[in-house]
Formats: structure tokens, C-alpha cells, sequence
């Protein structure tokens, strides 16, 4: 089949949920002899024009580089060429790209398109009340304008048949599985030592809550009764989503504490150091569709505490690791008692999130049903 993506910034994925799960998903439909495209902004991968990687097209088209311009004048032009292409499958990523999803349907109706709902964006801080009204509206188009629509969780399933009357296909995110890395070189660049960090990983934004772990670790670094806590660090990996005034409040909290450290956006090697060598992995968001993060860490084999959200407990509901939303105090209480628990007790935890993903978010698993939904 030829399969264009649509809706995500590019490929290769340096940074962001969407990016990861379509880098991933268009490299395995290569490798099974499928002709994939995948259409990139260039201030995104750094490159031009058209390239391979993979046995992945990456097709780069012009965007209009502003908070609300850049999705929707990307996967406008994206869905224009597109019709052009005579793609079996285009596939949007995302509410937003999804607005234009009628495209394809009207203009080329022997393409089937598809369309995943990865989370309900209008519920991000981030957006004024005009891009929260068409996010809405962008919800509605990914399950009217689509042959199937797909969502990442249970929890969004759910809320696409209660809010729109509309069935959807759940399928989860996925990851690779991971090789040992035993080096530590990496760490000293950041001045940090293997099993002595906490580690967080997303775009700052509000809603991901890094300001709440701030707080938490903090006032965690206060309790000197506990040996554990005296050298551990903080690590927050991520960077701006057009949030700068929110990093900057961040930075502002952080410099009450001297063990926070800030690494901006890391990729490839850099980061799996980082996830390798964490003690623990800590996901404080108020709102998710299925963080492709903590799939991530719990990969590899890395105990993570969640905020308790929906979509982290369809995740994991044991309330050892589950902190209240929003809740810094509790956050604090979390990390207090699970830095408290034997080494061995920690491995368990970790161990034990190894097993889930192998049962359920591989992509040796997930790759037929979406390739079903393709020829359906």
C-alpha cells in the first residue's frame, strides 16, 4: 500500500509523543514492504526537500511558524499535495489535523483515510478560548470525516461515544523493545551519577505539570532524615511549546532547590541514557491520551510514579506509585515512600512494568490491527 502521515511535525522524532508514535509506525510499515510518506516541516528536522529514512519518504512542505498557524497551514498543504499522490491511506495524526481531514474524502474518494485521536488538545493550558473552539470542532471532524478513526486509550474511546455517538478503534501506543546501555558517559554531561536522579521527560507545558514536581522534590529535599534523598537530583527533560513565560516561572521555582537540572529537548542516544540510568520516572500531567513517556521508561524497566489520571491507570492502578493530580503535597508523600522502599522492592517495580509493555504495547502486537484497519 502507498500510506502518507499527516499532522505530525516530522521524522526523524526528536521530541513529542505524536512524532515518536509515527516515526515508530511509519519504519515498521516499511519494513513490511509498504511505501510510506511522511510529511515534515523543516523547522522541525532541520533539512529540506525530500529524504530517505528507513525506507521512509520524508516530504517537507512550508508551514507559517506561529502558535496557530503552523499545524493548520502544514497539514493544509500536506492534504493538497496529498491528492496528487494517490495514496491508498492517508493518515491524519491528531484533532487539529483532522479539520482538514474532509479533504481527501471529497477530492480523492478512493483514498481511505484514517485518523488518530492521541489526546483532547483543548484541554492544554496552553490555547486561548478561539483555538480551544476549533480543537473541539477538530475532535468532532476526526471521527465524522474519517473511514475509521482510531484512539490511543480506553478513556478516549469511551469519550468519543459518549460525546459524538461515534464508535472508534482502540489501539495503544507502542514501543520498541530496548538494548542495555551500560555506558555512563553521557551522564557527566549533565553532571549527573546512574540511579541518583528523578527523571521527567515531556514538552513544558502546564498541563504536562512540571511545575507541581518542582514543588514536590523541593520540599522532598528537605527531609534530611532519609540518606536517599541527600544526593539524589532532578532531571527535567523537555523544552518550549511556545511556553516561555511558563519555563521561566519554572526556572524561577528551581532556583530554591540546587538539584534541579534542566537538559531542554534530548533524542536519540542522549536520551535513552537518560531514561537508562534514572532511578525513577516521575509523569505529573493533568491530561493525556497514552504517553508514548512512560511507555518509554517502563521499557525500560524503570519504576514510574503517575499522576492519576484515567489514562495512567489504564497504565498501571497500583497506589504505591499513584499520587493525586495536581497535588504536590501528595507527590511529595509518593516519592518519599517509594525512595524509602529496599533496592530490591524498587527492581520489583520496574520489573514488573517490563511485563505490561511485553504483554501489551509492543509493536509486534499493535502493527497487524492497524494494518487491518488500512484494508478494511
Amino acid at each position: 500500500m502507498r500510506i502518507a502521515m499527516i499532522g505530525q511535525k516530522g521524522m526523524p522524532a526528536s521530541f513529542g509523543g505524536v512524532e515518536r508514535h509515527v516515526h515508530d509506525l511509519a519504519v515498521h510499515l516499511a519494513k513490511l514492504n509498504h511505501d510510506v510518506t511522511v510529511y515534515g516541516r523543516s523547522w522541525y528536522t532541520k533539512n529540506q526537500g525530500t529524504i530517505n529514512i528507513d525506507g521512509v519518504i520524508i516530504k517537507h512542505l512550508a508551514s507559517i511558524k506561529t502558535k496557530h498557524l503552523d499545524t493548520f497551514t502544514h497539514t493544509l498543504l500536506s492534504s493538497l499535495h496529498a491528492l496528487s499522490q494517490k495514496y491508498d491511506v492517508i493518515h491524519y495524526h491528531g484533532v487539529g489535523p483532522a479539520l482538514v481531514s474532509w479533504i481527501p474524502r471529497l477530492f480523492s474518494p478512493r483514498t481511505k483515510v484514517i485518523t488518530t485521536f492521541h489526546s483532547i488538545d483543548r484541554y492544554h493550558q496552553k490555547w486561548g478560548l478561539i483555538a480551544k473552539l476549533f480543537l473541539r470542532i477538530g475532535e468532532k471532524a476526526t471521527v465524522l470525516f474519517a473511514h475509521k478513526t482510531i484512539t490511543v486509550s480506553r478513556s478516549l474511546q469511551l469519550y468519543c461515544l459518549n460525546e459524538f455517538d461515534r464508535e472508534t478503534t482502540y489501539i495503544p501506543n507502542a514501543v520498541n523493545q530496548v538494548e542495555t546501555i551500560n555506558s555512563e558517559e553521557l551522564l557527566k554531561k549533565f553532571g549527573l551519577v546512574s540511579s541518583q536522579y528523578i527523571l521527567m521527560v515531556a514538552r513544558l507545558v502546564p498541563h504536562k505539570g512540571a511545575h507541581i514536581l518542582i514543588d514536590a522534590f523541593s520540599a522532598l529535599k528537605q527531609n534530611i532524615n532519609n540518606p536517599a534523598i541527600t544526593n539524589l537530583k532532578l532531571v527535567i527533560v523537555g523544552g518550549s511549546a511556545y511556553t516561555n513565560e511558563y519555563i521561566k516561572n519554572l526556572h524561577q521555582k528551581a532556583n530554591l532547590c540546587n538539584d534541579i537540572v534542566f537538559t531542554d529537548f534530548q533524542s536519540g542516544q542522549a536520551l535513552e541514557t537518560l531514561f537508562a540510568h534514572a532511578k525513577v520516572l516521575v509523569h505529573p500531567s493533568l491530561n493525556e491520551g497514552l504517553p508514548i513517556t512512560v511507555l518509554e521508561a517502563m521499557n525500560w524497566a524503570k519504576p514510574v510514579l503517575l499522576s492519576n489520571i484515567p489514562e495512567h491507570l489504564e497504565l498501571i492502578n497500583n497506589p504505591k506509585i499513584i499520587f493525586n493530580q495536581n497535588d504536590s503535597s501528595d507527590l511529595k508523600t509518593k516519592l518519599n515512600t517509594f525512595l524509602s522502599l529496599s533496592s530490591d522492592e524498587q527492581k520489583k517495580l520496574g520489573e514488573e512494568n517490563v511485563l505490561i509493555i511485553e504483554k501489551q504495547y509492543r509493536w509486534d502486537a499493535i502493527m497487524p490491527r492497524i494494518i487491518e484497519m488500512y484494508k478494511a
